[in-house]
């Protein structure tokens, strides 16, 4: 019974990491069609698109808000956790995504690491996804 128990609790803790990332996929995806950055989210899957790239993005934003959602429940359930959590949680995403698997993914090798004034300006959405994905987390998910 307590595997149940657990099984559930991890669960619903994923579900509340999708719907805070998707949360903070609406935000940080506001901010990259503000900055006709979309089209090239699409060309992840071949269409350069600003509604496909939106689509994308969400996509990635679930994904990584149920990793968060993994994550965190390992950490004790503070509005402080929820903050840092997601700014760590942006800065990592940030590298990983924007700064190493975008470029590659797109071809373009060469962008690896280069960081400059889009670059930066994605560090700032990627950090407003991890905090506002955090907060909604912490929001849904129950005090003890």
């Amino acid at each position: 019974m307590a595997t149940l128990a657990v099984s559930k609790s991890s669960t619903k803790s994923i579900v509340n990491g999708i719907i805070g990332g998707l949360a903070g996929g609406v935000v940080f995806g506001i901010m990259m069609g503000m900055m006709g950055m979309l089209p090239m989210v699409g060309m992840l899957v071949r269409q350069e698109n600003a509604v496909i790239g939106f689509i994308v993005h969400m996509g990635i934003s679930a994904f990584i808000g149920a990793v968060y959602g993994f994550v965190i429940p390992r950490f004790p359930n503070q509005i402080a956790t929820a903050l840092i959590g997601g700014t760590v949680n942006g800065i990592v995403w940030w590298v990983l995504g924007a700064l190493i698997m975008m470029p590659l993914m797109l071809g373009m090798n060469e962008m690896v690491f280069v960081i400059g004034q889009p670059q930066w300006m994605s560090l700032l959405g990627h950090l407003i996804y991890g905090v506002t994905a955090g907060l909604v987390y912490y929001v849904l998910t129950p005090k003890n």
